[in-house]
């Protein structure tokens, strides 16, 4: 099939997490403006969030992505508004997901109505690529992580039940003291099966991908483990690079941050936060803030409370470090432009949690990172950050895992301004603008491995 003689028709289904939905949305962008007819799946309450970012921009493909709804069912205690990850209840959590399964008839309708020569999925849910055989649609899955935590999570998922011997697994700088315990606690995996003895993990969805894997990653930062993660499913591994949105400075979003930056010398300033779907406990706040203090680098901190909780910021933080940081530091809640921030020149660090959607944005404006990890697969990322040389981690406790006020000084001094500091802020900048460089290069490649897949 020749893309240039007649438009291929991919359908793409990506979860329902705005992190997934993104990524998405950017290959196909790509993809519209290769002669690809893209329609893009979801629930309306997610098709209605990202639909002004195919109208409202420059270069925006004409009629090439179409948005198919999907319409699950409103469940008592999920209504329509609930039919999306961002800003759900954990406890909802099953019933999207029950939800989302009882939608497989009006999906098998639609790829029958559409009959679209392939079709991208994303992790959940776990039945797309055995519908898409059932039809005769060839599928291919999308990583939307890091592919070495999925290297990680490769290992252990075997039949036995055996302990890990880490020595095994052939990255060792995957294993940093404070995660061995967990390690040498775990067991290997046993398959997730359906009623039909089938494996429903995760993995297996990347198991059944047709022919090639893609995965929003780069080979710059995760070559090796890419190659590994091919050995092990038998799949090419494709990159497509950071599938981070180009920046369209038209809007007043965050303006006033932007102005309070626009004051700071440049690079300096740090910008903290942990993600739009984690908080802080409170005795890692008052650790972050202290160490802050101590840094005496200037900073942007997002701090978040959990739904539902009535706190004030200045019951949570150290007595008088408002009024001491008030001239280097700008506390904002909840949302904020954070593309744009890191864009900025005088952004000299980022102190992330390390969800990979962060983690490529900050590669993309070269901003050096300092980790500080919290959950799922934050801490394998913070890993490759360090191993790659683009940023340090905070380091914790110990016994329990908290953070250190003299750790987190410590790192940001040394990441933002210290000379000891000069090779990270380096290889920040020079993997910013290699991954910039191959961007035409990669997409291209991705194109032809869609085209190869589809003559097969």
């Amino acid at each position: 099939m020749d893309a240039t003689k007649r438009s291929m028709r991919v359908l793409m289904l990506p979860w329902l997490a705005y992190g997934h939905i993104t990524p998405f949305l950017e290959l196909a962008k790509k993809l519209a403006q290769r002669n690809f007819q893209i329609f893009f799946c979801s629930s309306p309450v997610n098709l209605n969030s990202i639909k002004h970012k195919i109208s409202d921009h420059p270069n925006k493909p004409n009629n090439s992505i179409q948005f198919v709804e999907l319409h699950l069912p409103s469940l008592p205690s999920l209504p329509q508004e609930n039919h999306t990850m961002k800003g759900l209840p954990f406890l909802l959590f099953p019933i999207l997901l029950k939800a989302l399964d009882m939608t497989k008839p009006q999906l098998s309708d639609i790829i029958q109505t559409l009959k679209p020569d392939l079709i991208i999925y994303d992790v959940l849910p776990l039945w797309i690529p055995d519908l898409a055989s059932s039809l005769n649609i060839p599928s291919i899955a999308i990583i939307t992580g890091g592919v070495a935590f999925v290297c990680v999570m490769s290992f252990y998922h075997v039949e036995d039940d055996k302990h890990v011997d880490e020595r095994e697994f052939p990255f060792p700088e995957l294993y940093p003291d404070h995660l061995r315990i967990k390690f040498s606690q775990m067991r290997k995996l046993p398959p997730l099966s359906d009623e039909q003895g089938r494996d429903m993990s995760p993995l297996s969805m990347y198991k059944k991908s047709n022919s090639i894997i893609l995965v929003k990653s780069c080979e710059e930062l995760e070559g090796k483990y890419m190659d590994y993660l091919s050995a092990s499913f038998g799949k090419r591994i494709v990159p497509l690079g950071s599938l981070v949105p180009e920046l369209v400075n038209n809007d007043n979003e965050g303006m006033d941050i932007i102005n309070w930056l626009n004051k700071k010398a440049k690079s300096p300033t740090v910008l903290v936060t942990v993600g739009s779907e984690l908080s802080m406990g409170k005795e890692d706040m008052v650790e972050m803030a202290h160490g802050l203090e101590l840094s005496n680098v200037n900073f942007i901190w997002v701090i978040r409370f959990n739904e539902g909780e009535n706190i004030k910021i200045e019951d949570v933080l150290p007595n008088g470090f408002l009024e001491r940081t008030t001239e280097r530091g700008l506390i904002v809640e909840n949302w904020i432009p954070q593309m744009k921030i890191l864009s900025h020149e005088n952004i000299g660090g980022f102190v992330s949690h390390c969800g990979w959607g962060s983690v490529m944005e900050s590669i993309k404006f070269g901003v050096p990172i300092i980790a500080v990890p919290w959950a799922l697969d934050g801490p394998w990322n913070a890993r490759v950050v360090e191993v790659s040389g683009i940023g340090l981690e905070i380091e914790r406790e110990n016994k329990n895992g908290k953070l250190l006020r003299e750790s987190v000084a410590k790192v940001i001094k040394q990441v933002v301004v210290e000379k000891s500091g000069e090779e990270i802020r380096r290889k920040a900048k020079e993997m910013s603008e290699s991954i910039r460089m191959k961007d035409e290069e990669v997409t291209n490649r991705v194109v032809k491995e869609l085209l190869q897949l589809c003559d097969s």
